[in-house]
């Protein structure tokens, strides 16, 4: 048994792309979370019925330092740049 990537390959790993990405500990976004899961049970996981309350579970985490603040038409909301790059 050899360490992942075979003999002699040493694993490096990378931060993502957007940087990290914390834990609500605190739960300040528990209920926009359990809404857009509770969107998603309703609609056999479809995302698409659901793009506002995902929407608002992302606003609520960078409202809250949970994530960087960044254009929601950058998260994927081509059609809505409302409540985009707010400044604290």
């Amino acid at each position: 048994m050899g360490s992942p990537g075979g003999p002699g390959k040493l694993f490096i790993p990378t931060a993502p792309d957007k940087g990290s990405f914390p834990l609500d500990r605190e739960g300040v976004c528990k209920k926009t979370l359990t809404d857009y899961l509770t969107c998603l049970a309703r609609n056999n996981s479809k995302t698409e019925p659901c793009r506002e309350q995902v929407k608002g579970y992302l606003e609520c985490r960078m409202d809250n330092g949970l994530m960087e603040r960044e254009e929601l038409s950058k998260l994927g909301f081509k059609d809505d740049t409302s409540k985009s790059v707010r400044n604290s």
